[in-house]
C-alpha cells in the first residue's frame, strides 16, 4: 500500500532532513494493536521479526528548518516508507521523540521494561537519523543528557539518574513539547515532522486531551500535513484506568473538542491483559511504522480524489 503511495508522490518535493510492543516473556509473539482499514485499532502481528541488537521545562531540541509547501502539494520522502530490506526507512524523515511516565508507580517491572525498550530502538534510529532520539520525562528536570541520544550506553546512564516519584503529568509535559515545536512550525513549514511516543503506566494527573486538541487545531490552522506529528501512547503495566484512558484518547477526541473533522494524530496500545505481556522495541517500532503508513496513506486518497 505504501510502496503505491510513494510512487504516486514521488515527483514532490521532499523534506530537509536535520542534521515485541508487548510479547510473552516465553515466546516472541507479540499481542499488541496496528491499524485497521478504519485507522483506529492497532493489531500487531505475531511474526514479526527480532530486530538487531538499545519533568523538563524545556522545549524539544531546536530542528533544522525546512520551508512551507501546501499540505496537498507536498509528501514525505521515499525515506518515509518501509521496504524489504529496511523495514525502517521512514526514521530518516522525522524526528523521534520519546516521553517517558517516571510516575511513583513506574518502579519495578514497568522501569526495567521501558528503559530495554529504549535501549533497543536508540541504535535503530540512530543508524537512519544522525540526531538520534530526544528523551523527556514527566517529573524528571532536563538535561542535555537526554537530547540527541545515540548510544545504548546513554540510556543505561539516564535509567540510572532518573528515580520515578511524583504523579503523572501527561498534558502539562506534551504541551511543553507541543508548544514550541509548532511555534518553530508556524515560523517554518519544512520544520522536520516529529513522532512522539508516549510510554505509561498510568491515568494522567492532568488534562491531556487539550493540550492534544489545541495541538490539532493548531496543526489544521496551519495547513499541515497529516504526518506532520504523530503522538503514540503505549501503556506499560496493568493498570485499568490507564488502558480505559488510552481507549477515550483513540475515539473521543472530536466529539469532545466537537470537531468531527479534528485531525487523528494520535494512536494508542493500551494493555491487553492476555498472558504474560512486554512492552518492547519491535512492537513500539511496528506501531509507529503503522501510524505513518496510516496518514500517509490518507493523504494519497485525497490528492487523488
Amino acid at each position: 500500500m505504501i510502496r503505491k503511495v510513494t510512487d504516486a508522490l514521488s515527483k514532490h518535493k521532499p523534506f530537509k532532513s536535520s542534521g515485541q510492543i508487548f510479547g510473552s516473556r516465553c515466546a516472541p509473539a507479540l499481542t499488541a494493536h496496528s491499524p485497521s482499514p478504519t485507522g483506529r485499532n492497532i493489531d500487531i502481528s505475531s511474526d514479526v521479526s527480532t530486530i538487531k541488537s538499545g519533568s523538563t521545562n524545556e522545549a524539544p531540541p531546536a530542528y533544522t528548518p525546512k520551508s512551507g509547501l501546501d499540505a496537498a502539494a507536498i509528501s514525505p520522502p521515499l525515506a518515509t516508507t518501509t521496504s524489504d530490506d529496511d523495514p525502517y526507512a521512514f526514521l530518516k524523515t522525522f524526528d523521534t521523540v520519546f516521553l517517558i511516565d517516571d510516575s511513583g508507580s513506574m518502579i519495578g517491572r514497568s522501569w526495567r521494561e521501558t528503559q530495554e525498550a529504549l535501549q533497543t530502538i536508540t541504535p535503530i534510529c540512530t543508524s537512519h537519523d544522525e540526531d538520534g532520539i530526544d528523551i523527556y520525562f514527566l517529573n524528571h528536570p532536563g538535561s542535555s543528557l537526554h537530547k540527541s541520544v545515540k548510544q545504548a550506553s546513554t540510556i543505561i546512564e539516564i535509567f540510572q539518574t532518573v528515580r520515578p516519584s511524583g504523579a503523572t503529568p501527561t498534558g502539562k509535559r506534551l504541551n511543553k513539547i507541543l508548544k514550541p515545536y509548532l511555534q518553530r512550525y508556524e515560523k517554518d513549514d519544512k520544520t522536520k515532522p516529529m513522532n512522539i511516543i508516549v510510554i505509561t503506566d498510568g491515568e494522567p494527573s492532568d488534562d491531556v486531551e487539550s493540550a492534544i486538541i489545541q495541538a490539532a487545531k493548531k496543526l489544521d490552522k496551519l495547513n499541515a500535513p497529516p504526518w506532520q506529528v504523530g503522538i503514540q501512547f503505549f501503556q506499560v503495566g496493568k493498570e485499568p484506568g490507564a488502558r480505559e484512558h488510552l481507549k477515550k484518547l483513540d475515539d473521543g477526541l472530536a466529539e469532545l473538542a466537537k470537531d468531527d473533522d479534528l485531525r487523528d494524530i494520535v494512536d494508542t496500545v493500551p494493555f491487553t491483559g492476555a498472558g504474560d505481556e512486554k512492552l518492547s522495541a519491535t512492537g513500539i517500532m511496528k506501531v509507529v511504522l503503522g501510524s505513518v503508513n496510516r496518514r500517509l496513506d490518507r493523504t494519497s486518497k485525497e490528492l487523488h480524489r
